[in-house]
C-alpha cells in the first residue's frame, strides 16, 4: 500500500463502528476517494475532529490495491462550511455541491478544475453569496468537466445554425439546442426563452459569468437545468427539491 497525501471536501460520512467512520472525500489529486477512517469518531484522534461534512481538509491516506476502501491515516483542518447568517438556502445548495460531486465523479478520477470551482462554490455560498448565480455558474463547470455540457453554438443533431431571436428548442436526449428542421420527431424537448438561450450559451462558453441573474431569467434557468440532471443521473437528485427556483 502506497501513502498518498491530498487537499479534499468531505462529500459524505458514514458510522462504521462506534469509533470508525466510511468517508468519500473529493480530493484535488485523485478524484473521489473512499476510505475507512479508524478512530474517527473518538473525542481525541488523529483525525481532530475534521471529518464534517463539506469541510476542506489536507488528508493521509493509504491507497489499497484491491477494491476494499483505502485507509484514512490523518485529516488536517483547513475551514469547515458554516453559511452566513446560518442561511439554509445556502446550506441545502451547498449539500447539493456534494451530492452532484459524489454522482458524477468516479474513484480516482480527477479533475482538478472542478475541485477549484466546488471550493470556490462553497466559500461564496459560506460568505452568503446568492445561491442562483453561485450554483449555476458551479453547474455548468461541472457538466462540462464529466463531458456533457449541452450543444448550443449549433444545432445538436445536425450541426445546422440555430435562430436565437425566439424561442429555441432544447433537447435532452440531443444533448442541446435544436433547429427548427430537427424538433419535429423529436422526444422530451423543451422551449427556451432568449434570454434564458443567451444566458445558457454564454456560461457554457466559460466567457465572463452571467451574473446577478434576473428573477424571472434564474426560474427558467433553474427548471432546465433540474430536468437536464434528472436525464443524466436517470432520477432527481435528492436536495434538487430543495434549492430555490425564485430569487428574492
Amino acid at each position: 500500500m502506497s501513502s498518498e497525501k491530498a487537499t479534499a471536501i468531505v462529500l459524505r460520512v458514514v458510522e462504521f463502528s462506534e469509533t470508525s467512520s466510511v468517508v468519500t472525500l473529493f480530493t484535488r489529486e485523485f478524484g473521489k476517494v473512499r476510505g475507512l477512517a479508524k478512530g474517527a469518531r473518538r473525542p481525541k484522534g488523529p483525525f481532530e475532529s475534521a471529518l464534517d461534512l463539506l469541510s476542506l481538509i489536507r488528508v493521509v491516506f493509504l491507497r489499497k490495491s484491491s477494491d476494499s476502501l483505502d485507509l484514512l491515516t490523518e485529516a488536517k483542518l483547513e475551514r469547515r462550511f458554516r453559511p452566513a447568517g446560518g442561511s439554509l438556502s445556502n446550506l441545502y445548495a451547498a449539500y447539493y455541491v456534494a451530492e452532484l460531486l459524489n454522482e458524477l465523479i468516479d474513484d480516482y478520477d480527477a479533475h482538478e478544475h472542478l475541485f477549484d470551482a466546488a471550493d470556490a462554490t462553497l466559500l461564496a455560498l459560506a460568505r452568503g453569496e446568492r445561491v442562483a448565480d453561485a450554483l449555476v455558474q458551479f453547474e455548468i463547470v461541472a457538466l462540462r468537466e464529466v463531458g456533457h455540457l449541452p450543444t448550443l453554438e449549433a444545432c445538436a443533431n445536425c450541426g445546422g445554425d440555430l435562430d436565437p431571436s425566439g424561442r429555441v428548442s432544447f433537447s435532452q436526449l440531443a444533448g442541446g439546442a435544436l433547429c427548427k428542421n430537427c424538433r419535429a420527431g423529436q422526444r422530451q424537448v423543451i422551449s427556451l426563452s432568449s434570454p434564458v438561450y443567451h444566458a445558457l450559451a454564454r456560461l457554457s462558453s466559460g466567457e465572463a459569468p452571467v451574473a446577478p441573474l434576473e428573477a424571472k431569467t434564474y426560474g427558467e434557468l433553474r427548471s432546465v437545468l433540474n430536468h437536464y440532471w434528472t436525464h443524466l443521473l436517470g432520477r432527481p437528485p435528492k436536495l434538487q427539491r430543495w434549492l430555490p427556483t425564485t430569487i428574492s
